[in-house]
């Protein structure tokens, strides 16, 4: 979905972070300046933030970098290039993983087609989680992709969070961590999540959505009900995040090469650099296994990808993904 022409143009106009008299951006626009004020109203509630001063107008708390397709294909590698086959910019949507498993059950999508959003009205993380995201202030990405058979992308979500922190290095950010199964941490807070989301025949071609969210600027106010610690790259760059179209390039260019050779090289070409960033080894924990809480120390996980968990109670037990929910004690 797209927004309306007005409400865009009035965005690029507002990107650059300076203030414009109401009267400037009704001229620019063709409407009053009542339509202004409402229009930048609805916006509020996208969680766009504004301050509005007596004769100065209205200027955003932050420059809004906006999605555009040019800059991100102009970061791409020349074999990304050819892998990505297809990048949809949405302006609102209501989930970017949704989006492509709509296009996954028709059949119709190529490997390697990509599904961007400034804004998400229902955004998913794992197991029923809520993932908000103000508009234009964060990374909602999904990418589609196919593979022949069930094992061939068996592990596939913990690779994907060593894609990650590789592209996050690329774009200066250091220090990040995984936690098992897929989520993305700097110093304990999480920075942001995988989804993985599967649809296809047993002994057939399945499509495989990976969906990524990455916190790149959460005001405290968009914060509210956040129910676990959190970070962004604003924060972690004391206000000089990468740009969104380069991160989100550096992305891809790590995603579409490790696609495309995964069925090859599997979890084992990444299993020694997930380990390398794990965070969370030797800690104390809780994991909520279906209706059951189940105490123990983090081990590691096996070279399956799977969470080794010394229990209270049993010993050391492997324990697979999927509604399997983990805190950590510490």
């Amino acid at each position: 979905m797209q927004f309306p022409h007005s409400r865009k143009t009035l965005l690029k106009l507002l990107s650059d972070g300076v203030f414009h008299s109401g009267a400037d951006l009704a001229k620019a626009l063709g409407v009053s300046r009542t339509a202004v004020w409402n229009m930048m109203g609805e916006m509020k509630g996208l969680g766009l933030e504004f301050n509005a001063i007596s004769g100065k107008g209205y200027g955003l708390t932050r420059p809004l970098e906006l999605l555009d397709e040019k800059p991100i294909r102009e970061e791409l590698t020349q074999t990304a290039n050819k892998l990505i086959a297809k990048i949809e910019i949405h302006d609102e949507l209501d989930s970017t993983n949704t989006r492509l498993m709509g296009l996954a059950a028709s059949s119709s999508s190529p490997a390697g087609t990509v599904c961007l959003a400034e804004f998400q009205t229902a955004g998913r993380g794992r197991v029923g989680r809520v993932w908000k995201s103000p508009l234009g202030g964060n990374i909602c990405l999904s990418i589609l992709w196919w593979f022949e058979g069930q094992t061939a992308f068996s592990g596939l979500s913990l690779a994907v969070g060593v894609a990650i922190i590789r592209a996050l290095r690329l774009a200066g950010v250091d220090d990040v961590g995984l936690k098992w199964p897929n989520d993305i941490l700097w110093q304990g807070a999480k920075l942001g999540g995988i989804l993985l989301e599967v649809a296809g025949e047993a002994h057939g071609r399945y499509a495989v959505v990976i969906g990524i969210g990455l916190n790149r600027h959460i005001s405290p106010s968009n914060a509210e009900g956040i129910d676990q610690a959190w970070v962004d790259l604003n924060h972690i760059t004391h206000g000089l995040p990468p740009s969104r179209n380069r991160l989100i390039a550096l992305l891809l260019n790590e995603l579409s090469l490790l696609l495309s050779d995964y069925p090859q090289r599997g979890l084992a070409a990444y299993i020694d650099e997930w380990r390398q960033g794990h965070c969370q080894t030797g800690h104390r924990a809780s994991l909520q296994w279906g209706d059951k809480l189940i105490h123990g120390v983090i081990v590691g996980i096996s070279d399956e990808g799977l969470l080794l968990l010394d229990c209270e109670e049993g010993g050391l037990r492997q324990f697979a993904s999927g509604d399997l929910r983990l805190r950590s004690n510490e």
